[in-house]
């Protein structure tokens, strides 16, 4: 298998396992209406809709503003296509495709829902003091993923292709 292909197969995998997540969530578990899930005593399932960017900011309901957030969001794509096609490491290039399949999962629910389905929280109690996380989902989990091989492969010595 090429690593292009890899790559490809990594990005179509992160958009049908993301967007199934949400779409049981919603309308099989119906989060919207039971409400918060405790799975563990660190982790719950509870529905975000997040209609900024990564970590919540620039939190903007403005229509004019959620065109722009998703023609940077085409823009990013594409660029990391173009390098990913340029790419000469299967990590590199699976890196790549999951984060291209995070960024059109989450483009997906903004287009479909408004604002990006989150609901992965994770929450620690230290002496009484609850600590959350940001409330995230699996195309943001893909999304580190990728960042995270694309930093290791950087790192292994192997010459990597030029960003577009």
């Amino acid at each position: 298998m090429t690593p292009v292909r890899a790559g490809l197969i990594s990005a179509i995998v992160t958009v049908i396992l993301d967007q199934a997540s949400k779409l049981w969530l919603l309308n099989v578990l119906d989060l919207a209406h039971r409400g918060a899930v405790k799975v563990t005593p660190f982790f719950d399932l509870v529905l975000a809709w997040n209609i900024g960017i990564s970590f919540g900011w620039l939190q903007n309901d403005n229509q004019a503003a959620q065109i722009a957030l998703m023609a940077v969001k085409v823009i990013a794509v594409v660029a990391l296509a173009i390098w990913m096609a340029r790419s000469r490491t299967r990590l590199a290039t699976v890196g790549l495709g999951l984060i291209i399949g995070g960024a059109v999962g989450n483009g997906i629910d903004r287009l479909a829902y408004g604002a990006v389905v989150d609901f992965a929280l994770f929450h620690v109690e230290i002496a009484g003091n609850t600590f959350n996380w940001y409330v995230f989902n699996l195309a943001d989990v893909a999304i580190v993923a990728g960042v995270a091989a694309l930093l290791y492969d950087s790192f292994l010595g192997v010459p990597a292709a030029k960003a577009p």
